[in-house]
């Protein structure tokens, strides 16, 4: 697989239309700069222009997404999940009016958070669209940790990887996410709404058996 890096320079006002735009790539930001990452060939970000030519490297390293085993084990895993919360006493009240596909929709997001196809920036809302399902409803910390503690509990059941690179990157995410997640819910909050699909990645390269 190649992949491209490409750097721009952002005016400040410019920088939501910027990540609205970039929708659906890993980027990194920082003092008014962006350094984008990209598959090969890479489409070009709408109204503005890299600081130079993309750097392009190849690589070997299987994304999250397709470790875990792509689309079908995530809708596996949260197949189950979803199946479980339904049965919790803590957290069936939230989801109890949950749509019939919710769990391949939130497929689809972890996918992309994973290194998958784009599939939720280009057909599900975005990231503005899975804020909005969390504004008002006032998750609790308990609440927020059987979340956690029951989809790690399904990707076992699911058959996930257990491998110690793969489920530290998982849980991690879960923490990070379900985090943000009470944040959001909070009684007047206002989150961005422009922030991108986050893109979680390996905290230490993937495991690979050891050379005979």
């Amino acid at each position: 697989m190649i992949v491209e890096y490409l750097r721009y320079t952002v005016p400040e006002t410019a920088r939501a239309d910027f990540e609205k735009a970039a929708a659906g790539h890993r980027f990194e930001r920082g003092a008014g700069r962006y350094l984008v990452r990209a598959e090969a060939p890479f489409a070009d970000i709408e109204g503005f222009t890299p600081d130079s030519e993309p750097e392009r490297y190849e690589t070997t390293t299987p994304t999250l997404y397709e470790w875990a085993g792509g689309r079908e084990a995530l809708v596996r895993l949260l197949t189950i999940f979803y199946g479980h919360v339904l049965e919790d006493p803590l957290l069936e009240p939230v989801f109890r009016h949950m749509d019939a596909h919710h769990a391949e929709h939130v497929a689809v997001w972890l996918g992309e958070v994973f290194g998958g196809p784009s599939g939720y920036s280009a057909g599900h809302g975005g990231h503005a669209h899975m804020i909005g399902r969390h504004l008002g409803r006032g998750i609790t910390e308990q609440q927020r940790r059987r979340w956690v503690s029951l989809l790690l509990d399904a990707a076992d059941e699911a058959g996930l990887p257990g491998d110690p690179e793969f489920r530290a990157a998982f849980a991690g995410y879960l923490e990070w996410g379900s985090r943000l997640a009470v944040l959001f819910s909070a009684p007047g909050a206002e989150p961005d709404l422009h922030e991108p699909v986050p893109h979680w990645d390996w905290t230490v390269p993937p495991w690979q058996p050891p050379a005979p």
